[in-house]
């Protein structure tokens, strides 16, 4: 192996370290805030008594995710970060409903679940030597399909139907997380050496593998949590 190849998978584990410690604090942000909601009657009242308010989150969070992609390809960490940060604690407060719908004991399990199923496809993305872009397109498609199929449930309202998009929904983002895994993994190879702030791009990556692991939650939560009576 020649002293290049050591550089880039230096910076590549340097760039995984970075972007789990980013993802890490996001999380820890959400689940602290939805739970400080969660446990809040006025906090709980105010959110879910307007539709209106959950529209304007939602918005916000599209809107943040943006502003985070323009302040990486202008390599601007600080707005990164500042973007991140308040996605994640937007994030937050949209994930607080499910301590409102779900047992705590179940929703403790799907965490651990999603924490271990999104640590083994990580690892296997991160190490394997299978090139997986060709996942990509398929994945992409796959998504836009969830959509299409959440979109049409709101209306047909089939729980059978709904069990089938989870189902789906777990497949698509286990699947993603180790095509992202390994995408981060080549990105870091790529900007070895050139100057680039790491932690600009670790952010960005973060926000990736931030939102595949809260959608693996998510998609396992609705198929086995368990529900307040």
């Amino acid at each position: 192996m020649s002293r290049f190849d050591n550089f880039t998978l230096s910076s590549a584990r340097d760039l995984m370290y970075r972007v789990y410690g980013w993802m890490g604090a996001g999380l820890a942000l959400s689940g602290a805030v939805a739970w400080g909601v969660a446990t809040s009657p006025t906090a709980i009242k105010f959110l879910f008594s307007n539709p209106l308010i959950i529209l304007g989150l939602f918005i916000a969070q599209i809107a943040l995710i943006f502003v985070l992609q323009s302040a990486v390809k202008k390599l601007n960490t600080g707005a990164a970060a500042a973007s991140f940060i308040a996605y994640s604690a937007l994030n937050g407060l949209t994930l607080s409903s499910i301590f409102l719908v779900y047992t705590l004991t179940s929703i403790a399990t799907t965490f651990a679940i999603a924490a271990g199923m999104f640590l083994a496809m990580a690892i296997y993305g991160y190490a394997t030597q299978r090139d997986l872009t060709s996942m990509g397109s398929y994945l992409t498609m796959g998504i836009v399909g969830l959509i299409i199929a959440m979109l049409v449930n709101m209306f047909v309202k089939s729980g059978e139907f709904g069990f089938l998009i989870s189902i789906a929904g777990v497949i698509i983002f286990t699947l993603l997380t180790a095509y992202d895994a390994q995408k981060i993994k080549e990105l870091a190879k790529e900007i070895a050496g050139t100057g680039v702030p790491l932690d600009a791009v670790a952010i960005s990556g973060a926000l990736t593998l931030y939102l595949d692991f809260i959608n693996l939650f998510l998609y396992l939560l609705r198929m086995f949590g368990k529900r307040k009576d």
